[in-house]
């Protein structure tokens, strides 16, 4: 059927209901196409978009398809026992319909005999991930979009160690959702029996604690800290773990605390957007506090922007926050407890990191981008050591990737703002008893190894036209010169994953790897209507830095016709 007649098919269906048949009789012409030119897909990040009527759109309907097809695979993967016997975790953020979406969920599995452990009010990603192995289910799932603006909501699948999907997984999971072509056939009557609501938040807080690094209790109660959960999931796990680790100057930005899915005082509720902690900087001036610490609506994202001698806050980049930790926790860690230690990171994160690291004789392993491959290294580290395979035997110690993400431990899966917010803190503390910030600490560190400096270009490409350039722009980068003195990779071919672990999978993405050590790598987002564009640029100094990234900028812009 082409886009109207699924249009018409939605309006007709007796099973739709009223109040969705109403949203789309509004709909003009172009508003029509857009939601009904394809499926939402479920890919290897599940389900993300705007929420909405249509078959592009967030809603009950798809979501009890994308459900409906876990479920199957599920019965078909582990056996109605053991999916009646462990089940899966469902948990929500703060988003708008992020509570119904949960409970749409939680219908159709424990509808098909599955048992569901409910999260009984919204909690970060980051304890969902931790939660699934702990209770010992087949799975997760959590709706959330993440960063995303407030029209979008999102659909993330967990494995049964506490992993988001990686592709050959999801692919299994795929098939059975590809297989659901009639909404009729979805039950979304529940069965409340199979449904058990949890909260977990001590049992996960508990496991975050034991990840602390710093245990100067005078230094760490004179830190005073600006916290703000951006209207999200982390107020209460943040708040309760830095109590509970000994900090006593948190202050919370009032007009940010409360969960709002409308996300009213920010343009996007993203830590990596410089506004998102502009009220949290105002406060901080109020106060004087020496950092401010902000988390993403699901709380695996943390942002901060620290106070220089000048007495102004500057924000601090993924990279120098992931090269900071890096430093900090391997100068505050009994590695003897470690038999082959080994930290992991993403294809487009900062190679400063991964030197210090090298330097301290630790195993660096490069991922595709998404924190679900650094899961997965976890998870292939574990089951190495059952199976005795030394040259896999690794012992995890930190994973982190640009886009703000972190994970310090083993409790979780997936970034947690949490464990990191918590690190991080401490790590400020530390630098603050020696008379020094963090932003001291980042200079010492460029000395040491070089100047580096990153950055992003994120340019959005709305709807199907958008879709369609996006595509064309990676076809013609294929297709033309290497422009920079140095090798390219494109990943849509096989290559090679580091010490025996076999092949990356395959990924829209093209790295062009510089003679000097810089790198710029391009990538379509793989959960929003955007083109990527990441630069790492190595140079003597700053100034030679922001020469060289301004050149580069350039050429790779007018090459693909972007401002």
């Amino acid at each position: 059927m082409n886009y109207k007649e699924k249009y018409t098919a939605w309006l007709e269906d007796e099973k739709i209901d009223e109040a969705t048949k109403k949203e789309l009789r509004g709909l003009d012409e172009k508003e029509i196409e857009d939601r009904f030119y394809k499926e939402l897909e479920f890919g290897t990040g599940g389900l993300r978009g705007k929420m909405g009527a249509g078959t592009n759109r967030m809603n009950k309907y798809t979501v009890g398809k994308a459900t409906a097809g876990l479920g199957e695979y599920l019965l078909h993967t582990f056996g109605a026992e053991d999916c009646r016997k462990r089940g899966v975790v469902i948990g929500y953020d703060t988003r708008n319909n992020s509570e119904f979406f949960s409970r749409t969920a939680a219908d159709v599995l424990s509808g098909m005999g599955i048992r569901v452990y409910l999260y009984s009010c919204p909690r970060p990603t980051p304890q969902l991930s931790y939660s699934v192995k702990h209770i010992g289910a087949l799975a997760g799932v959590i709706i959330t979009a993440s960063h995303n603006p407030k029209e979008y909501n999102g659909y993330k699948v967990y494995d049964e160690y506490g992993c988001q999907l990686v592709p050959k997984q999801a692919k299994a999971v795929i098939g059975f959702v590809d297989g659901i072509t009639d909404y009729h056939k979805i039950n979304f009557c529940g069965n409340n029996s199979l449904v058990t609501e949890i909260d977990e938040t001590d049992s996960f807080v508990e496991a975050v604690l034991k990840q602390s690094r710093y245990n100067d209790a005078a230094s760490k109660a004179d830190l005073s800290i600006v916290y703000t959960p951006l209207h999200g999931t982390g107020n209460i796990p943040v708040r309760k773990t830095l109590s509970a680790d000994g900090f006593k100057q948190v202050a919370v930005v009032e007009k940010q605390e409360a969960p709002d899915g409308n996300f009213p005082t920010v343009v996007s509720p993203n830590p990596e957007d410089r506004r998102a902690l502009g009220l949290g900087i105002a406060k901080a001036k109020e106060i004087n506090a020496d950092i401010v610490l902000g988390t993403d609506p699901d709380s695996d994202r943390v942002g901060i922007a620290v106070k220089n001698s000048d007495g102004e806050y500057r924000l601090m980049t993924g990279n120098q926050v992931g090269a900071l930790l890096m430093k900090f926790i391997l100068e505050n860690t009994d590695m003897s407890k470690f038999k082959n230690p080994a930290v992991v990171k993403t294809i487009v994160t900062s190679e400063l990191g991964a030197e210090i690291a090298r330097k301290h004789g630790i195993s660096v392993f490069s991922t595709l981008t998404g924190f679900k491959f650094i899961g997965e290294k976890i998870t292939q580290f574990e089951q190495a050591k059952k199976e005795n395979v030394k040259e896999r035997d690794f012992d995890f110690l930190f994973g982190y990737e640009e886009s703000y993400g972190y994970l310090v431990g083993t409790h979780a899966r997936d970034k947690d703002a949490v464990v990191s917010g918590m690190v991080i803190c401490e790590m400020a503390a530390s630098a603050k008893a020696k008379g020094k910030t963090l932003l001291d600490e980042l200079n010492e560190i460029y000395s040491e190894y070089g100047y580096y400096l990153d950055a992003l270009d994120s340019f959005t490409l709305e709807g199907k036209d958008g879709l369609e350039k996006i595509s064309s722009m990676m076809t013609s980068l294929r297709n033309s010169d290497n422009a920079f003195d140095g090798t390219m990779t494109d990943y849509m071919n096989p290559v090679k994953a580091e010490d025996g672990f076999g092949e990356l999978p395959t990924s829209n993405v093209l790295k062009y790897e510089l003679n000097d050590g810089s790198w710029i790598a391009v990538r379509p987002s793989g959960t929003e209507p955007k083109i990527k564009i990441y630069y790492s640029i190595k140079a003597a100094d700053k100034s030679a830095a922001e020469k060289k990234l301004e050149q580069i900028r350039n050429a790779i812009c007018k090459k693909l016709g972007l401002k």
